[in-house]
């Protein structure tokens, strides 16, 4: 018993000492001194101050915003993968947060700012990006950002069609024909509204079966197909089958 009051006289004395003259905590008047360099762009000075309160006054009032505003810090450096972690982190420990919606956003944000300028480079940032936004038109269909997150989503399903055709075309240029089918199927199954690539993907289909000598299947396949396209691929798509038909007797 002695103990834990010890323990409860000792959290009292320190947190009377944490108090200036004014009555201000010392986490307060860090948080405030915070807020000014952010707005003077005093981003480094800024951050220590806000580690100050997670490190020293971790259940202040101030604890939790110093949080939020850490992680937007770093989105204002341009330092997006660890704005990202640290927004995921507030999420993650503060799921019913007042701004938990515009939280949701800014990982989205800090994922899409990762993204490469061109379709030859690596666009997983862009897969969690969309992951994100789509949760937060789905989570806040009403919320102030829905139109911006709609926009992202649109950008980076057409950077993930271009690179996905751009992959299919490559092997399919270098006459790797098994990874060609996969990724042109894959772009079926994943791109099907797309109607020019989705003609395009069939036609390249029928076309690498019959180069893989999968006769009965580039058969079945150019059957499948020549229902669903216009009638320039369908005239394609019967000359394939004619072919494979051929190679069948």
């Amino acid at each position: 018993m002695k103990s834990i009051l010890s323990l409860l006289l000792v959290i009292i004395l320190a947190a009377c000492s944490s108090d200036d003259k004014s009555g201000k905590s010392e986490a307060e008047i860090l948080y405030k001194e915070a807020l000014e360099l952010i707005e003077s762009e005093r981003y480094i000075l800024a951050t220590e101050k806000l580690q100050t309160i997670k490190t020293q006054h971790p259940y202040s009032f101030y604890a939790t915003p110093s949080e939020l505003l850490l992680a937007e810090v770093q989105f204002k450096q341009e330092s997006y993968p660890e704005a990202a972690a640290s927004f995921l982190l507030f999420r993650d420990f503060h799921p019913r947060h007042e701004k938990i919606s515009y939280v949701v956003f800014m990982i989205a944000e800090s994922y899409y700012k990762q993204l490469p300028e061109t379709i030859d480079r690596d666009l997983d940032t862009g897969v969690e990006a969309l992951k994100f936004y789509e949760e937060y038109i789905a989570r806040y269909p009403k919320g102030e950002k829905v139109r911006t997150a709609k926009k992202r989503v649109q950008k980076i399903n057409g950077m993930l069609r271009e690179k996905d055709q751009y992959i299919a075309d490559f092997y399919f240029k270098t006459k790797v024909w098994e990874a060609a089918r996969y990724w042109y199927i894959d772009i079926l199954t994943r791109h099907a509204a797309e109607e020019k690539l989705r003609q395009h993907s069939m036609l390249r289909v029928v076309e690498s079966s019959f180069h893989m000598k999968k006769w009965q299947e580039c058969q079945l396949y150019a059957e499948k197909f020549s229902p669903l396209v216009d009638k320039s691929s369908a005239q394609a798509l019967r000359s394939w089958e004619e072919q494979c038909k051929k190679k069948l007797k």
